[in-house]
């Protein structure tokens, strides 16, 4: 579990990656996850992506899938700490991020922090606790940092959220909120393994017998440097004008009762530079966008009623939209 002490908001992150460095890096932390979940490279790639972006993932599936394993795993990559919180209808917020306790000997208050001071923290089945605990976790996510009676403390970086949620039709699930749903930079799904998969899954006995012998791979300073590099990748400004295009055409479709916030948009950005930096380039292309615009976007937008009762998908308007938007033809490395 990482420290908890009062937010230190001076900036020492380390800066200057090169770009086939920053692939070098994630690709051997993908492969050393894929050790333990079997056929899975491409959601691993997903979430490692998020952490490197500075965002957080929302994981809808059924139960049983590897969604636990695959966070012990990364964690276990790259050296850093694993928190996880189950939640259910009767948890509370102090569950989530810690109480401060009277201690009589010193007549003070004593912080004990909760399971989201970790590296990675998994958040299972967030959609079975309310919508208070649920918020809960609103600060941490946006801020990297809990505020507890009124003393502000920050959360280890890099750090990184995965929330499972049951699909909305099981029983006791609660929705969650627009501004809970925002605050996730993706929403992927596991799914089902391949049959190959499966069957080296019973081969192996499962994963988790393997995850306590999994050898970090890279460290956590090293991932901070993956994100600082991702902020300084070049985005030219055509490609800012196609992510606005995207967001006022989102706006005004007629299915949609909510498009693209401010803050999708730069979801978006940033996900796309983080994908450029790993993929061993210092600028991003139209590609990075549209490859990401689906698990960036869909959960974010909001069906209006008729579009809903139609069972119309959130993910085909996403790509309605990318048919709909012209690319900027001035989209390369800068010059």
């Amino acid at each position: 579990m990482a420290d908890a002490s009062p937010i230190d908001r001076s900036d020492g992150a380390p800066g200057g990656l090169r770009p086939e460095d920053a692939a070098r890096t994630f690709d051997a932390i993908v492969a050393n996850v894929s050790r333990v979940i079997q056929g899975k490279a491409e959601v691993t790639r997903m979430i490692l992506l998020a952490l490197v972006a500075g965002g957080h993932v929302l994981i809808e599936d059924v139960p049983g899938v590897g969604k636990t394993s695959l966070a012990k795993a990364l964690a276990a990559s790259i050296d850093g700490s694993f928190g996880r919180i189950q939640f259910t209808p009767d948890l509370l917020p102090s569950d989530v991020v810690g109480v401060s306790v009277y201690d009589r000997r010193s007549a003070t208050f004593d912080f004990r922090p909760g399971p989201v001071f970790a590296n990675v923290v998994l958040a299972d089945e967030i959609n079975r606790a309310s919508p208070k605990t649920q918020a809960a976790l609103l600060e941490s996510m946006a801020e990297g940092q809990v505020t507890v009676s009124g003393e502000t403390y920050g959360l280890e970086q890099p750090f990184v959220v995965l929330a499972t949620q049951n699909p909305a039709e099981h029983e006791g699930a609660y929705p969650l909120p627009d501004s809970q749903l925002d605050r996730f930079l993706l929403r992927v799904s596991v799914g089902y393994p391949s049959e190959d998969a499966e069957v080296a899954i019973l081969a192996s006995d499962g994963a988790e017998d393997a995850i306590p012998h999994l050898k970090p791979v890279a460290s956590t300073a090293a991932v901070a440097a993956l994100g600082t590099a991702g902020r300084g990748v070049h985005i030219a400004p055509g490609l800012q004008h196609y992510l606005v295009d995207l967001a006022t055409a989102s706006r005004s479709h007629p299915r949609l009762a909510l498009g693209m916030s401010p803050r999708a948009t730069l979801s978006l950005q940033r996900a796309a530079q983080a994908r450029a930096l790993v993929a061993g380039r210092d600028f991003v292309v139209p590609d990075d966008i549209k490859a990401l615009a689906v698990p960036a976007l869909a959960h974010r937008l909001q069906l209006a009623p008729e579009a809903a009762l139609s069972g119309t998908s959130r993910s085909h308007i996403v790509a309605e939209l990318l048919d709909r938007v012209p690319v900027p033809t001035t989209a390369g490395p800068r010059r």
